[in-house]
């Protein structure tokens, strides 16, 4: 089973990420996506994150009627700060009968030999790569596991989402309705 990795924060998941994910499978590159909640990324400062669990609910409540979409908390139970490397290896020893590629944004090709044993994410894994605004120029584009995918340059952030809910704006267009009411709901991002 080929099987795309969209590490994230998810904070929250929103429609951008969704189609994101279809444009992989329709890309006929993976089968499956799974969204891979990242407890925190050691890029990021923590800020306004949800706890993991609140964020898992999200994308599970995003996801729920795509069977090619799976949510995972893998990286919940390893050690912290998570490396996208160590999620791999474990994942891979886990399921066998999948092959793994990491899905990243343009944006993350720049800096991509900043991360933890990149080489082994390049050469044993791969990446799929979407199209992201303004992004840098990488030599990595030109690597034989690198791919990159046609798709929607979808330039919605969590960060202008969160800012709606906490300014009563609307934002319903943005986010899935399962994970509007959630954030209505539990009052998440007041």
């Amino acid at each position: 089973m080929k099987t795309g990795l969209f590490f994230g924060s998810f904070n929250p998941i929103h429609i951008g990420h969704l189609i994101l994910a279809n444009a992989m499978i329709q890309s006929g590159e993976v089968d499956e996506v799974w969204f891979v909640v990242s407890p925190h990324n050691p890029f990021k400062k923590r800020g306004s994150l949800l706890h993991e669990f609140d964020r898992l609910d999200m994308v599970n409540a995003a996801i729920q009627d795509n069977y090619k979409f799976r949510a995972s908390d893998i990286e919940f139970r390893m050690p912290k700060p998570s490396y996208t490397v160590d999620t791999l290896v474990y994942l891979q020893e886990k399921n066998p009968k999948h092959s793994f590629k990491v899905i990243v944004g343009e944006d993350n090709l720049a800096g991509f030999k900043k991360w933890k044993n990149h080489e082994i994410i390049l050469e044993d894994y791969g990446l799929l790569v979407y199209p992201r605004p303004h992004a840098k120029p990488s030599d990595l584009k030109d690597h034989k596991n690198v791919k990159m995918i046609n798709a929607p340059m979808v330039d919605i952030s969590a960060t202008y989402i969160r800012s709606c809910v906490k300014e009563d704006k609307d934002f319903r267009y943005m986010v899935p309705e399962g994970v509007r009411t959630l954030i209505q709901s539990k009052g998440y991002y007041k």
